[in-house]
């Protein structure tokens, strides 16, 4: 007897008793990337379970010294960072206070650092229009935060993440290196890159998952060669780069 085919594009219903057949939301890849939703599951599992709470590592003393120092910090390394803004932030730790300061002190402050004299500026203008526009206040908004001087879209991302606990991916060199490099959510800008991981990563590890990238791109999934016998996600991993000294089963954390 033959059996008539179902309509196209609409399963057969399973027989009565018959398990249900696994959906395409675990067993196929997310949009934009390789990986399944299961295993992108697994893989920010692993890296809370290795880090529970990860922290920036950009020296701030409060929300107005976080965002001083993350504009800083573009084309710049958060370690030389953190060498010229503590005696910075000690003087001024304020947009009121840093407007008294006055951009050539701004500037000798900071000259160890890339882009110095185009930042002392922005420092300067962003806390004027801190002062004028907010009462001194960094606003919760990220409208306002990036119509400051020197404020992008990663740069209010960082700071709506760390000091507002806004669950905000922001792409730096080092997660759209990790986003393409790995296929979890390639992209041609940091933009289409952040929108791709806001796409498929799980609601529960949204807010800390840009610093978990962060760091596994900093210290084990470098730029120029990977620590692939260290990875805690060596067996997930897709990425054609990846060693034949990756371990196959998780590493102990």
């Amino acid at each position: 007897m033959t059996r008539t085919p179902s309509p196209r594009g609409r399963r057969p219903e399973p027989k009565s008793g018959a398990a249900a057949p696994k959906t395409a939301r675990t067993t196929r890849p997310a949009a934009g990337s390789l990986y399944t939703p299961a295993e992108i599951e697994a893989l920010f599992r692993r890296f809370h379970d290795a880090e529970p709470e990860p922290k920036g590592e950009l020296f701030a003393v409060n929300t107005f010294t976080l965002l001083v120092a993350v504009v800083l910090s573009a084309q710049a390394t958060d370690a030389g960072v953190n060498k010229a803004t503590p005696e910075l932030f000690r003087l001024a730790d304020t947009a009121a206070k840093m407007v008294d300061l006055g951009e050539d002190r701004i500037r000798d402050l900071i000259k160890t650092i890339g882009l110095f004299k185009t930042k002392a500026k922005n420092v300067r203008l962003l806390s004027e229009a801190l002062v004028e526009r907010h009462g001194g206040e960094v606003p919760h908004d990220r409208a306002a935060l990036q119509a400051l001087p020197g404020v992008g879209r990663k740069t209010a991302n960082v700071v709506l993440n760390i000091a507002f606990g806004e669950p905000t991916i922001a792409v730096d060199t080092h997660i759209f290196r990790l986003a393409n490099r790995l296929r979890l959510a390639p992209g041609r800008t940091p933009e289409e890159v952040e929108r791709r991981l806001e796409a498929i990563i799980p609601e529960a590890w949204k807010r800390h998952s840009h610093h978990w990238l962060i760091l596994h791109g900093r210290y084990v999934c470098k730029a120029r060669k990977p620590d692939c016998a260290h990875c805690l996600i060596a067996d997930l991993c897709k990425s054609p780069e990846k060693t034949a000294d990756a371990p196959q089963k998780p590493v102990d954390f």
